[in-house]
């Protein structure tokens, strides 16, 4: 099985083996609106669930109980405070954490006595804290600068590197598509946005950036000839660029989603509510919607964006007219004539779902 798919890639790689993911942009931009389009719907209804250092409030951790009964945690609670509906998650299989409103410090007692009580622990087992919401505050002001910078440094460096700003628009619009699909997942989960989602949220911007900057610069390499010749478009030659780099940024991702999906796995369902599983499920997700953007988003909105200058449509037409007249031009014996056409292993391995041994030029006729 390695050795096929080693012999697959390497298909990919010399153009043997061919899938017209640029050709079928359109269908790919389709799917990411549609995702895009619920993930907006689900920021609105239901909508991120701030956890409590973003709204500030109380916060009880109850350890070493012999029940994780929640609904014994909430009606101690509210025998203190009627009007109060406190959020309580399991933590691990024997600790409790229990958020509420702003309490005062007789309300706070009063809560603890309540809770030793009820799960049958000690003072020493029972611990509060209260969390303001000015330090959440300040969290999401530095993470919207320092995203800001990152989106501005980002652009400044692969318009000067790629020379192109084509490249950093269609880049940029793969990040917001990511960031977006990623915050909407996370909010139809319904998972509380700790400052450690936050974090995840700003690294899978450098990933995703990371696996399309590879892809371009494939694309850079194999378009940097394209007005100079006539057997080939520039959407033929990027789909070939990201065809050869296909293999790779399946190998990354899924070796950077295997340790991931594990730490998710531990923080979910063993450990319970914590950091490793908000920062895991980010993440995850993160990584795994950059990988589709790196594949099926980038590239096409860079040709797309490239295809409206004026001389890359030209020369587009201009190869496409060519095609089409040496597929049907013939000689004055009847036998078909290459005008301009590209050699039959060229083409199978740039045409659209083409194969090695599949020519573009018709078999001569019989006489």
């Amino acid at each position: 099985m390695a050795s096929g798919f080693a012999q697959w890639g390497n298909d990919l790689y010399t153009g043997r083996r061919s899938y017209d993911i640029v050709g079928r942009r359109r269908t790919w931009y389709v799917i990411s609106a549609v995702l895009v389009l619920i993930s907006a719907v689900l920021l609105v209804r239901p909508g991120l669930n701030p956890g409590i250092e973003f709204r500030g409030g109380s916060e009880f951790v109850v350890s070493g109980v012999a029940t994780t009964d929640q609904q014994l945690a909430i009606d101690t609670v509210q025998a203190v405070a009627p009007s109060e509906s406190p959020r309580v998650t399991t933590v691990g299989g024997s600790s409790l954490r229990i958020q509420t409103a702003e309490l005062t410090n007789d309300e706070v007692e009063q809560v603890k006595n309540g809770l030793m009580a009820a799960f049958d622990v000690t003072q020493d087992e029972v611990t509060s804290a209260f969390v303001g919401p000015s330090w959440g505050k300040d969290v999401s002001q530095k993470a919207i600068t320092g995203l800001i910078a990152f989106l501005v440094f980002v652009s400044l460096v692969m318009t000067v590197y790629f020379r192109n700003w084509r490249m950093a628009a269609a880049a940029l619009i793969a990040l917001f598509h990511d960031l977006l699909i990623t915050v909407g997942i996370y909010a139809a989960v319904g998972w509380e946005v700790t400052p450690a989602t936050v974090i995840g949220f700003l690294t899978i911007l450098g990933y995703s950036i990371y696996d399309t900057v590879v892809v371009f610069d494939k694309v850079r390499e194999n378009t940097a000839d394209t007005l100079d010749q006539s057997r080939f478009t520039y959407a033929e030659k990027a789909n070939l660029a990201v065809n050869q780099t296909l293999v790779r940024s399946i190998n990354t991702s899924v070796v950077a989603l295997l340790p991931v999906g594990s730490i998710l796995v531990v923080g979910a369902f063993i450990l319970g509510a914590g950091t490793l599983r908000d920062i895991a499920l980010a993440l995850f997700v993160g990584m795994l919607v950059g990988a589709y953007s790196s594949i099926f988003l980038a590239t096409p909105l860079e040709v797309t964006l490239r295809e409206r200058e004026k001389p890359v449509r030209d020369h587009t037409a201009k190869v496409l007219a060519a095609r089409a007249g040496a597929v049907h031009a013939e000689d004055g014996d009847g036998a078909p004539v290459a005008v301009g056409a590209a050699t039959p292993r060229a083409t199978a391995a740039l045409r659209p779902g083409g194969h090695l041994g599949q020519s573009s030029q018709p078999k001569r006729k019989k006489r």
